[in-house]
């Protein structure tokens, strides 16, 4: 079998050149060619894009860009826990503008924050462990839920 035929072809031909490469700050790294291999083309003489955010451009400058994960910041946090589960809810999130039907900017979006309780047992545990365990810690956090009654807004 020959792979290439499974293979799309996104440049010309294999190329190898020499270049320095500028590792920044931020994550990014920026490959440019040495200005004697000028006279190498790499692509069709437009710009190449590939998944994982890397660029590459006719004269061969490269540009990989790491991924933005986690630019938003952490999307839960964690009211309680327990030996083995976990009260987490949503960050708020406030309206930016008005929307013309009666929802003022800064006001809450209650429709979009969800409050989330995880519980994580090992198999070594056994199934009659892991109930005995559950129920103790699922009216741990209940009992939890009845003292901040007043403090959280609940649906």
């Amino acid at each position: 079998m020959n792979p290439e035929k499974f293979q799309e072809q996104i440049l010309n031909n294999a190329v190898q050149m020499d270049a320095s490469v500028n590792f920044q700050l931020n994550g990014n790294m920026l490959i440019v060619p040495c200005p004697w291999e000028s006279d190498k083309e790499v692509t069709n003489g437009e710009r190449v894009r590939y998944r994982g955010g890397i660029e590459v451009d006719a004269d061969g400058r490269t540009r990989v860009k790491r991924y933005r994960d986690g630019s938003k910041g952490p999307l839960h946090e964690t009211l309680y826990e327990t030996a083995h589960g976990a009260v987490k809810i949503t960050r708020p999130i406030y309206r930016k503008k008005d929307d013309g039907y009666g929802h003022r900017a800064g006001e809450r979006r209650m429709d979009q924050e969800f409050v989330y309780v995880t519980f994580k047992f090992p198999k070594k545990y056994g199934l009659a462990l892991t109930k005995a365990l559950y129920q103790e810690e699922a009216d741990e956090i209940m009992s939890y839920f009845k003292t901040r009654k007043e403090e959280t807004i609940w649906k």
